[in-house]
């Protein structure tokens, strides 16, 4: 029985998907659990494993395209099983069309697309009552469901049938093999010539094919380079939003608007912390490991969170959560935008394991590998721009957290010390608070612990 395949909710706060590449092509044989395609979510690229089995038979998203959480973006069926129903109950399937054309409907059976956003593959129902899609999301993610409708009878008109269901194209004949080949050469199936059996498309005609192209490319000159500026044609260019970068984009509204934040800034002589973390390195250099300024600040934070519970808190709308363990969000820069990997027990962890952690962590990051369970429910954040020469920010706070601390660069700064000036590395901490939770004098407190801590790095041992 064909089933369809669901853009999958891959992550906790994911509302819509992109389809980075497709590892399964149409005509080629799917197992329950194969791996068919990579999406990028609002995090990380993740893998769409299959639910069914059968033959891929039709794409219906592109790579490049995105669809919502829940609509159909393939179908699996039998290989020579008719699913020209199911086609035409999500408005034809265009294979290279727009994400999710038709989907979030039911479908000509009367089957709905997906359930609350698992983004399950299921095979198709029978004729009852329409389905809502809306994804699964976690605390801060807010997604309105999309009712899905029977569509309306067809008409007796051939011209009506027309508009309503357009024609599907000609499929054209070729070996998995085949397929796969010309797909990762960026060939159009179509444009080749197959000298298999009843003219199918084999394995030789793609290399044939792609050897032809690669020599066409060879002769032909490149174009010459744009100096910039750029000519007056090219004045400017639109750059589509990744799934990341979209999710940046809202969540900023969601906390900035909302969010009454309050900023409190201290300035902490670095002198001995600069002398501990030296220390440290001399020590973890046997295991091949090194803190840093950033991993120090994580530890002494945490630690000052276990002093100040009122600080380690998420607002919940109608209370307030105050944790007993210190999860600490670590922002890292990415491409085309902003992740928190969590650093979890950041108070119970070493430096050593800190640092380890955060290096592995914005590893995976930068390669968009990070699984949902390792970039949510931090208890508080930290942000630092210090490595690029940034004295003083204040950054946004991260809905349901209560507070994050923006780290600047530490520098030599004059300073009066007893009547004396005298210059010491310095270095500003700003605390950005949400005024639901945290009042002027909790947070003052929590900065004042966590300077000392970083004055006298011993204290966090105590």
């Amino acid at each position: 029985m064909a089933t369809r395949v669901h853009m999958e909710a891959l992550s906790p706060t994911m509302e819509e998907g992109q389809v980075v590449k497709w590892l399964k092509g149409e005509g080629d044989a799917v197992a329950q659990g194969d791996i068919l395609a990579e999406i990028e979510t609002d995090k990380a690229t993740m893998e769409l494993v299959a639910r069914g089995e059968g033959v891929l038979r039709r794409v219906l998203v592109s790579e490049g395209a995105a669809a919502p959480v829940g609509d159909v973006i393939a179908i699996i069926a039998a290989e020579g099983e008719d699913i020209a129903a199911m086609e035409a109950g999500l408005g034809g399937g265009d294979a290279a069309g727009a994400a999710g054309a038709g989907a979030g409907e039911a479908d000509g059976n009367g089957a709905s697309d997906a359930g609350p956003g698992d983004g399950r593959t299921e095979a198709p129902q029978p004729a009852a009552t329409p389905g809502t899609a809306a994804p699964a999301g976690a605390p801060e993610t807010a997604t309105s469901a999309r009712s899905a409708e029977a569509p309306a009878p067809a008409t007796t008109t051939a011209p009506a049938m027309e508009a309503t269901v357009p024609a599907a194209p000609t499929r054209v004949k070729a070996s998995p093999v085949a397929k796969r080949l010309a797909r990762d050469a960026g060939l159009d199936i179509a444009t080749v010539r197959g000298s298999g059996p009843g003219g199918r498309v084999i394995k030789r005609d793609v290399e044939a094919a792609a050897r032809a192209a690669a020599e066409a490319a060879a002769a032909t000159p490149a174009p010459p380079v744009t100096p910039w500026p750029a000519p007056p044609d090219t004045e400017f260019e639109d750059i589509a939003l990744t799934q990341m970068r979209k999710t940046v984009a809202r969540r900023l509204t969601e906390s900035l608007g909302p969010v009454p934040h309050f900023f409190l800034t201290v300035d902490a002589d670095m002198t001995r912390a600069l002398a501990a973390r030296k220390r440290v390195n001399e020590l973890l250099a046997a295991r091949g490991a090194k803190a840093s300024i950033n991993d120090l600040v994580i530890k002494a934070a945490a630690v000052a969170l276990t002093h100040h519970p009122e600080c380690n808190a998420w607002w919940q709308g109608d209370s307030i959560r105050r944790f007993h363990r210190v999860h600490v969000g670590v922002a890292v820069a990415v491409p085309d935008g902003l992740i928190t990997p969590v650093v979890r027990d950041a108070h119970a962890k070493g430096l050593g394991r800190i640092s380890t952690e955060v290096r592995e962590l914005a590893g995976r990051a930068r390669e968009k590998k990070l699984q949902p369970h390792e970039y949510t429910g931090s208890t508080f954040s930290i942000s630092n721009l210090g490595m690029f020469g940034i004295e003083e920010f204040t950054a946004v706070i991260n809905p349901p957290e209560a507070g994050i601390i923006a780290v600047g660069a530490v520098e030599e700064r004059p300073v009066a010390v007893a009547g004396e000036v005298v210059v010491q590395p310095r270095m500003r901490v700003t605390m950005s608070c949400d005024h639901r939770v945290i009042d002027g004098a909790q947070g003052a407190r929590f900065l004042a612990t966590l300077k000392s801590f970083l004055e006298e790095p011993s204290a966090i041992l105590m």
